[in-house]
């Protein structure tokens, strides 16, 4: 398996790291899975050579539009590249958001075969991995994804020792961290946060990855990984756009 971050920013562009989305791949089942799909995506899922023609399964963890902005433009690609297919599978309200969105792009209905289903806060099946939901604290309803032992990925969450407990285990933790410490910030964790969550939770992660990144920390990567590591002594590291992680 392997974890391709295609975009590790937020809904402030910095000009380098696009809107919210990564790649779970299995290449030799031929199985992979668009986890998120904000503005830009499209685009890396090219660049990185994943190719939209090869998506045909989104998993969104909430429904913000840095989340989601890409998921119309991924529908009519697909369907101008001739491919039949797609799902989107969410989290509760994810059939409105996509009704509503077909109601506006009205042209784009029955181009393709769309298919819509809503999971929550237990196991399900996806693009033929086997997925656990976990509910984090956002704004939105919001889930977090554990493929596995292999992967979690904690969607946009502040940082507290349930959603570190539920990645106890994996090899890679993908998590938000989207200010840095002098940042005054609800709904996301500031490193200090992430790192004491982690710390209390005692759980055995094998490297943990800084997304969903604000250009406020552009410039201050090395004092906020400082941060971290004053109060929890794991591999932490930030993600870029279009780094691959082999599992």
């Amino acid at each position: 398996m392997q974890v391709t971050f295609l975009g590790t920013g937020s809904a402030m562009p910095t000009g380098e790291r696009y809107q919210t989305g990564l790649v779970v791949e299995d290449e030799e089942a031929d199985r992979r899975v668009l986890v998120d799909c904000g503005s830009g995506i499209l685009h890396r899922l090219q660049q990185s050579g994943a190719g939209y023609e090869n998506v045909s399964t989104v998993l969104l963890t909430h429904h913000h539009l840095d989340h989601v902005a890409d998921l119309l433009p991924l529908l009519k690609a697909r369907w101008l590249a001739g491919e039949e297919h797609l799902e989107v599978v969410g989290p509760s309200g994810t059939k409105s958001l996509v009704d509503d969105l077909l109601d506006v792009h009205d042209y784009l209905k029955g181009r393709v075969d769309l298919q819509v289903r809503e999971v929550g806060a237990h196991e399900f099946e996806v693009a033929g991995f086997d997925v656990e939901g976990y509910e984090t604290r956002h704004s939105l309803p919001c889930l977090a994804y554990r493929f596995g032992d292999s992967f979690t990925y904690s969607g946009d969450s502040e940082a507290f020792t349930g959603l570190a407990n539920f990645a106890d285990g994996c090899d890679v933790l993908a998590h938000d961290c989207s200010f840095p410490d002098d940042v005054d910030v609800d709904n996301h964790p500031t490193p200090t946060q992430l790192g004491e969550a982690l710390a209390a939770s005692e759980t055995d992660i094998g490297r943990v990855f800084l997304t969903h990144l604000y250009p406020h920390t552009e410039g201050r990567h090395e004092e906020m990984l400082k941060s971290i590591e004053a109060v929890y002594d794991g591999d932490v590291r930030f993600a870029d756009d279009l780094r691959t992680v082999e599992l």
